[in-house]
């Protein structure tokens, strides 16, 4: 895996079925491998996630949708761990789901080996196809229900060399938006037949312009690895090539959010399969951690309606001394109430989530806790849907990352884009000059969480300004919860997504 992918991710192998034998299955009420318990269920679904909390999840929930919408379905997702994000799956997949059941491929040392900064995807992939070979063969020998598909997460197309064993239909489940997925499917495209060479725009200040995009999209916030000359792009495109001998695209977007992304990817020139967009796909059940959520909502409880800005940067994001300092001024100046989720980043080089602070102060600006106690409060870990669902919470600094974008959305509360890593800066381009709702605090920013990459810094002034664009843009909010009702209406029985969703069902039962 590329630098870059590497912060999106977060036993020897054996050919025969003993192995099987030694995954963690989870399954409510019935035996692991008894499909019989629900006498409508005969057509199989294999999901198969990559690791990490913007791709797991939204597996989980999507699964979670399709079992309620109907009966002939039965679920497997299969989770290929790893050591440094295993809390993150037990609190992120819930148990109690009837028809839907987990295999665990455990995370050994031999799994671990393989974490580089440039070969990580491909091994880890190839590391874990024989695991899921033997899964699959189990489930193709049962007599009680018909594998209809095998749906692969975006990054792990090239898993369908095993559906393709098995003669099993796969479809590509893509956590990003579809104005994303289009700019991969083009620049693929233009490398494979026009020779183009996206990786010499890396540095420039050129524009480009992408059918996905209403507007030039500037080489600044492409991802990293689109412009990775040690072999990042190459393997990024050629998931695109994956893509489009699926039998069809999940997206996790809406019509009425991305009508241009979407129209692009339906139209018949681009020669991509099916998509259904089929969002927003969301967790809307926050798991309380150690009782401090109940601490969170009490505090926003007390504060007035829509004024809170609430600072959060995802599961990987957190900041250097120096910048948190500047994010500290910031808010101290502009006076703003705020709620500010603030973690220690993992030493240089690790991959690993940041952890907890035990004492604040030593990295705030001396007496900043005392000087803004009326106004703020300042916390680890946050239950980020409960917080942005409270009426007090006004405006969200966001790294833009496609599930907190589409949550924000969801709850009609406009962001302040401060994208980290991953195609954050696209989507933070597509909030702010796209759809117009989200302020700039700085849209080409980058993380520094690759080895040998130096901190970018984003001045108190620059944050400043961006705070107090999102708290005071009246235009803007007023789009915002446009959008919102947009993206109810969307999953509501008769709405784009919900309509999508049918097709896709359709779609494989017919296979």
């Amino acid at each position: 895996m590329t630098k870059a992918l590497t912060s999106l991710f977060l036993s020897k192998t054996q050919s025969d079925l003993k192995l099987y034998k030694t995954f963690h299955i989870h399954r409510q009420k019935s035996p692991p491998l008894n499909i019989q318990s629900a006498n409508m269920t005969n057509s199989e679904l294999v999901f198969i996630p990559s690791p990490g909390a913007g791709h797991l999840p939204p597996t989980v929930e999507f699964a979670k949708l399709l079992l309620h919408r109907d009966q002939r379905l039965s679920v497997t997702i299969i989770v290929m761990k790893l050591s440094f994000v295993a809390k993150q799956y037990d609190t992120e997949i819930p148990t109690a789901i009837p028809r839907l059941r987990y295999i665990d491929i455990p995370c050994d040392e031999s799994t671990m080996a393989l974490i580089s900064p440039n070969t990580f995807l491909s091994a880890f992939i190839d590391h874990n196809k024989p695991h899921v070979r033997n899964i699959i063969r189990s489930i193709t020998e049962s007599d009680s229900v018909r594998l209809a598909a095998i749906v692969l997460d975006m990054f792990c197309a090239p898993m369908a060399d095993i559906a393709n064993e098995f003669q099993a239909p796969t479809y590509i489940y893509y956590t990003s938006g579809a104005s994303v997925l289009g700019l991969q499917f083009d620049l693929q495209a233009k490398r494979d037949n026009e020779n183009h060479d996206v990786t010499e725009l890396k540095g420039t200040e050129l524009q480009l312009s992408i059918p996905s995009f209403v507007n030039p999209v500037p080489a600044k916030v492409l991802l990293d690895v689109l412009l990775d000359k040690e072999g990042g792009s190459k393997m990024f495109l050629d998931l695109a090539k994956r893509f489009r001998e699926s039998k069809g695209i999940l997206i996790n977007t809406f019509q009425e959010l991305e009508s241009h992304g979407i129209e692009y990817l339906l139209s018949s020139n681009a020669d991509i399969p099916p998509v259904f967009p089929v969002g927003p796909i969301l967790n809307q059940k926050n798991t309380p951690n150690d009782g401090k959520t109940e601490e969170i909502m009490t505090w926003l409880n007390d504060q007035p309606d829509s004024s809170v800005v609430f600072l959060c940067f995802g599961s990987m994001g957190s900041f250097g001394e120096k910048q948190v300092k500047e994010i500290a001024v910031a808010l101290e100046r502009s006076g703003q109430r705020f709620l500010w989720s603030l973690r220690r980043p993992p030493p240089k080089g690790k991959i690993e989530y940041p952890k907890e602070y035990e004492n604040y102060e030593e990295i705030l600006p001396e007496g900043f806790l005392e000087r803004t106690s009326s106004v703020g409060k300042v916390i680890g870990w946050a239950p980020q849907m409960a917080v942005l669902s409270h009426p007090s919470v006004g405006g969200f600094v966001s790294h833009c990352g496609w599930n907190s974008t589409l949550e924000s959305i969801w709850c009609g509360v406009p962001l302040a884009a401060w994208p980290l890593y991953a195609e954050q800066q696209l989507n933070a381009f597509q909030l702010v000059v796209e759809l117009g709702m989200a302020a700039e605090i700085r849209m080409d920013y980058r993380s520094s969480m690759r080895p040998g990459s130096v901190e970018m810094m984003v001045t108190a002034e620059e944050i400043e300004g961006g705070i107090r664009k999102l708290m005071s843009d009246g235009e803007m909010r007023k789009k915002v919860k446009e959008m919102k009702e947009k993206s109810r209406f969307a999953v509501a029985k008769g709405g784009s997504s919900h309509s999508a969703i049918g097709r896709f069902i359709e779609h494989v039962i017919g296979e």
